[in-house]
């Protein structure tokens, strides 16, 4: 195999919550390799755009709140009018809620499952119209360790994220004979804005560290490499696949 396999050269990329964190992290890798990129969420990703210009690489910023299904179909749209094509699908977008089960709101409950798996599930729906259309595609979901345990003070987001474990396989059952690749990344614990409560508590970010062989939080850039894999001819016959990267956190 060679280093070609790994170039997305023409190929366009859809990523939601490419701001900042893990989703910029994983448009500049993307970027790198040669895809030209969308940018999908409620805070415009200014910073991440003229990154991936200064490479070379075409950008544009898609405004969508993805609390709501609303957008969706119009994300696709100004995705296929602005770039020519799509190609790469990466759900990103994420939120967080924690409080103890006990007292946790349906409101968080909602609005954390609204964005984590709701709309990851429809935006999939809406890009593997096109992706099927076209006989190639390949879709990325963020997962979680989570997807793996149970997490504490978290019941929302531990939902959310086996769910996206579960839709990740569903998906690749029906799609991956139609020719697309259905395949989720679940970080460990990741230096994000996600994370910056738990980074804060010395206590728990003490024991966090106590348990992830490589002993350091994980970077946005270390999920580069595999996403990049996932979204070229590499990955094409992988699927359903649900790939820690973790420092090693889930081999303890």
């Amino acid at each position: 195999m060679s280093l070609s396999f790994f170039n997305l050269s023409g190929k366009v990329a859809l990523v939601t919550g490419a701001n900042t964190g893990l989703g910029q992290g994983i448009a500049l890798a993307l970027a790198e390799a040669g895809a030209d990129i969308a940018a999908a969420g409620i805070v415009p990703a200014d910073e991440t755009g003229a990154k991936i210009t200064a490479l070379g690489r075409r950008f544009i910023n898609i405004d969508a709140n993805l609390m709501s299904i609303e957008p969706v179909d119009r994300i696709v749209a100004e995705t296929l009018s602005g770039l020519g094509g799509l190609d790469i699908l990466v759900n990103n977008a994420g939120l967080i809620r924690r409080q103890d089960a006990v007292d946790f709101s349906e409101k968080d409950w909602d609005d954390v499952m609204n964005v984590n798996i709701k709309s990851a599930f429809f935006m999939s729906q809406a890009a593997g119209k096109v992706m099927i259309g076209q006989g190639s595609g390949k879709i990325i979901n963020i997962a979680s360790m989570l997807s793996f345990q149970g997490g504490i003070r978290v019941p929302s987001y531990t939902a959310s994220k086996s769910g996206i474990a579960g839709i990740t396989k569903l998906l690749a059952c029906e799609w991956a004979a139609k020719g697309l690749n259905i395949n989720a990344i679940a970080p460990g614990y990741m230096a994000t804005d996600n994370t910056a409560q738990l980074r804060a508590d010395e206590e728990r970010s003490s024991d966090i560290l106590k348990r992830i062989p490589a002993g350091r939080w994980g970077e946005p850039s270390d999920l580069g490499g595999t996403a990049v894999f996932l979204a070229s001819k590499a990955s094409d016959y992988l699927n359903g696949a649900v790939i820690p990267v973790d420092g090693g956190w889930l081999a303890r």
